[in-house]
C-alpha cells in the first residue's frame, strides 16, 4: 500500500526545480532601484514562487558589508519571486539565498529517474552497484543559491564571499575583471570544506538548463516524459566537469553572456525517517558586457585617439616644409656668391 500511495505521489509531484538567482541587467548603475530574481524551475522559466518563510536567509554583500534583506522586500509575478533593493556604492556585489530543507517521498522508479536526469550520478551509480535500484526513498532537501553582479564601474573584493551555506561556490577570480578566452577557476565548498570529485555543470545563457520528468522538488506545472521521448532541455546538458582534490575546477569562458553553476550533492542519511539527504546550489554571473565592457571600449578609443595624436604630421606636410626649405637655402647662396 505504501509504494500504491508513493508512485501516486511521484505521478502528482512534476518535475524537480533547480532554483537560480538572475538580474535581466548585471550591471547596474549606483544607488538605483533594481530587482533579482529567484527562478524555482529551469535557468528559463520558474514554475513557481518560493514562500519568504522558507527562506533561512537572504543576504546582499556589497562595500564590505553584509545586509539581511527584509521579507517585505518580496513581492511574486508569474511563478517568480522578486527582490527589490536599492544599489549602493559601486563595487562587485553578492546576493545569496538559502532555503529550510523540506522532505519527499519516491518510489524507487522515480528516484531512479530523478537521479538520472539530475545528474546525481554518484548516488545512481552506487545504487546499481549496492543492488538498491528497487529500493524506495525519502529525501531531505534544500537550496542555496547566490549570484555576481556589477554595480558601476569600479571592482570590489566583495565577490569572493563565503556566505557559510552548508554548500556554495566561490569564484577564484573575480567574473567582472574576466572576458571572452579567459578561464576562470571556482571553489566548491561543503560545510565549509572543500569538496572533492563532485560532479558540476556549467552552461550560458544559449545552453540553458532542463525540465526532469515525473517528480517535484517545490511543485509546478506538469512534465511527463515517456520513456526514449527527448526533451525539450536536458538537466545534464553544459559542460560537466568534477572538482580536484582540493574542490576546485577551471573552464573557459567561451563567450560574453550570463554564465551559471548547478550541482546536487546527496549523501546517504541515518536521520529516523530518512533515506538521503541533499543540498542543492547554483552560481549566476556574466561577463564581457555592460560597464566594464563600455569602459575597455571608452579606454581602446581614446588610446586610440593617443596614438593618432602621437604620429605628428601626415608625411606630405613633411616633404613640403622639406622643399621649401631647400629652396631657400639654394636662393641664399646663390645671393651671397653674387
Amino acid at each position: 500500500m505504501k509504494k500504491v500511495f508513493w508512485g501516486i505521489g511521484a505521478i502528482l509531484l512534476f518535475c524537480s526545480h533547480d532554483m537560480f538567482l538572475k538580474l535581466d541587467n548585471y550591471f547596474l548603475e549606483p544607488n538605483t532601484q533594481a530587482t533579482i530574481q529567484l527562478f524555482n524551475g529551469t535557468f528559463e522559466k520558474s514554475e513557481n514562487v518560493i514562500d519568504r518563510n522558507r527562506m533561512l536567509d537572504v543576504s546582499l554583500v556589497g562595500n564590505g558589508q553584509r545586509i539581511q534583506v527584509d521579507s517585505t522586500q518580496w513581492t511574486e509575478r508569474d511563478s517568480i519571486t522578486f527582490l527589490n533593493f536599492t544599489t549602493g556604492s559601486p563595487g562587485t556585489w553578492v546576493a545569496g539565498v538559502s532555503t529550510a530543507p523540506r522532505n519527499i517521498a519516491l518510489d524507487a522508479k522515480s528516484f531512479n529517474d530523478y537521479l538520472e536526469h539530475d545528474g546525481v550520478v554518484d548516488m545512481l551509480e552506487w545504487r546499481k552497484n549496492n543492488g538498491a535500484l528497487e529500493e524506495d526513498a525519502v529525501e531531505k532537501y534544500s537550496k542555496h543559491v547566490k549570484t555576481i553582479f556589477q554595480v558601476g564601474d569600479s571592482l570590489s573584493e566583495d565577490w569572493n564571499t563565503e556566505l557559510g551555506y552548508p554548500i556554495e561556490f566561490i569564484p577564484l577570480e573575480n567574473p567582472y575583471d574576466l572576458h571572452a578566452g579567459h578561464s576562470l577557476k571556482v571553489k566548491l565548498l561543503y560545510g565549509g570544506k572543500p569538496l572533492a570529485n563532485q560532479l558540476v555543470i556549467i552552461g550560458s545563457q544559449t545552453t540553458g538548463e532542463s525540465t526532469a520528468i515525473e517528480h517535484s522538488h517545490d511543485g509546478g506545472e506538469p512534465h511527463n516524459h515517456e520513456s526514449g521521448e527527448t526533451a525539450d532541455h536536458d538537466h545534464n546538458s553544459g559542460l560537466q566537469l568534477r572538482t580536484d582534490d582540493t574542490g576546485i575546477l577551471e573552464f573557459t569562458i567561451a563567450s560574453e553572456g550570463i554564465w551559471h553553476l548547478r550541482t546536487i550533492y546527496m549523501v546517504q542519511s541515518e536521520e529516523e525517517g530518512l533515506t538521503h539527504e541533499s543540498n542543492w546550489a547554483t552560481l549566476t554571473f556574466a561577463v564581457g558586457s555592460g560597464h566594464s565592457a563600455e569602459h575597455d571600449a571608452h579606454s581602446a578609443s581614446e588610446h586610440g585617439h593617443a596614438h593618432e595624436e602621437e604620429q605628428g604630421f601626415p608625411s606630405y606636410v613633411f616633404w613640403l616644409v622639406s622643399l621649401v626649405v631647400i629652396a631657400g637655402l639654394f636662393l641664399y647662396f646663390k645671393n651671397v656668391k653674387k
